[in-house]
């Protein structure tokens, strides 16, 4: 006869308990690792935000894990950090107006197989922005303009990636510390393209881009000071390039430059198609290419942004004058920078890559 004591299933029970208790804590610190957590941006370029970049849609600014977000972000963040991610997902990410666009209307094209018949879907709805919601707080602005619908991937960018079919294709500004952990932490690995372009243009191309579509209304100098100073939406500017610039060798994770697209787009298309898996042929290349120009882009409804401009005109939501495709030029700041600036971006430049095999 056995002695009496607690059953089996009560020690095991026990156990259980035990490892739990043991384990909380570690689960409780991955938990907190995880969660956002938001600052103010203060000091002299604090200032200049407050002054000269909020508006209807942009009451203020904040900063996670480094980088600087609208304050609206603080309803995004967490649902971002937490989003399910596909391992068949394609993601182009970049810093603001390094050749976004450019990017995705590419590598788009390609995993359609040339399905230029589906291009003609705008680009948003196709490859959507992920963080194009936090961009945007409409909510004091809806109740007062009924007549201003919004789609979904305006409205809540993060519900319609959720809802999308597989594949899907992802947009998005964010810097590798604030893409979805289950990519930071490699549980999932969907192909990331990486494209970046060099300091001078991408604020030149930035700073217009602000204006007629973000609302900013400063000027060009403080503008540089904002870019300098790491200020910006998604900035700074190097830590997000360089982190992905040291994650350049891994399989899923393609780094573009601008400067290459503009120098030999074929070169780049095949290099992309590769990277996706897909054997082009030297018609194909070349359709592509004439697809890409700057003048088919432009003239593009599909891919050139210019209803977004026109409803940001019709309800007068920002004041500027301009286009979304500008000029598209390597070289460009030499227009609008004077000789001490350029100097101030180069030495900034070359501090910031002397450790890096990065050029531009």
């Amino acid at each position: 006869m056995e002695a009496s004591g607690p059953s089996k299933t009560l020690i095991q029970q026990i156990v259980w308990n035990s490892i739990h208790l043991i384990c909380l804590p570690v689960a409780l610190h991955k938990s907190v690792q995880n969660m956002l957590e938001f600052n103010e941006v203060n000091g002299e370029l604090g200032e200049i935000l407050l002054k000269k970049f909020t508006n209807q849609f942009r009451i203020g600014y904040v900063k996670s894990r480094g980088y600087v977000l609208p304050e609206y972000y603080r309803k995004f963040g967490q649902r971002v950090e937490e989003l399910e991610v596909r391992d068949d997902d394609l993601w182009v990410v970049s810093f603001p107006k390094t050749g976004t666009t450019w990017t995705q209307e590419m590598a788009w094209v390609i995993n359609q197989d040339f399905d230029f018949e589906g291009a003609k879907v705008p680009l948003p709805e196709r490859f959507p922005f992920l963080d194009h919601t936090p961009l945007f707080d409409y909510t004091d602005i809806l109740p007062n303009l009924p007549e201003l619908q919004l789609p979904l991937f305006v409205s809540d960018s993060v519900t319609y990636i959720n809802e999308m079919k597989s594949p899907r294709y992802i947009k998005t500004h964010l810097p590798w510390e604030l893409l979805p952990k289950q990519i930071r932490e490699g549980t999932k690995k969907p192909k990331i393209i990486y494209v970046a372009r060099n300091a001078k243009d991408t604020c030149v191309s930035y700073y217009h881009h602000c204006k007629i579509l973000e609302g900013y209304s400063g000027s060009f100098d403080n503008y540089c000071k904002l870019f300098l100073g790491g200020s910006l939406c998604f900035a700074p500017f190097w830590p997000h390039v360089l982190n992905f610039w040291k994650r350049r060798d891994e399989p899923n994770i393609l780094f573009l430059k601008y400067e290459d697209l503009k120098k030999d787009l074929p070169a780049v298309i095949r290099k992309t198609a590769a990277f996706l898996g897909k054997d082009l042929n030297e018609e194909q290349v070349d359709l592509l290419a004439e697809h890409l120009s700057f003048a088919r882009m432009k003239s593009n409804p599909a891919v050139n942004y210019e209803a977004a401009i026109e409803i940001n005109r019709r309800f007068n939501l920002t004041t500027a004058d301009g286009h979304f495709m500008r000029s598209g030029q390597v070289g460009n700041y030499k227009e609008v920078m004077g000789p001490e600036l350029i100097a101030e971006f180069d030495r900034w430049t070359q501090e910031n890559l002397a450790k890096s095999e990065l050029t531009f």
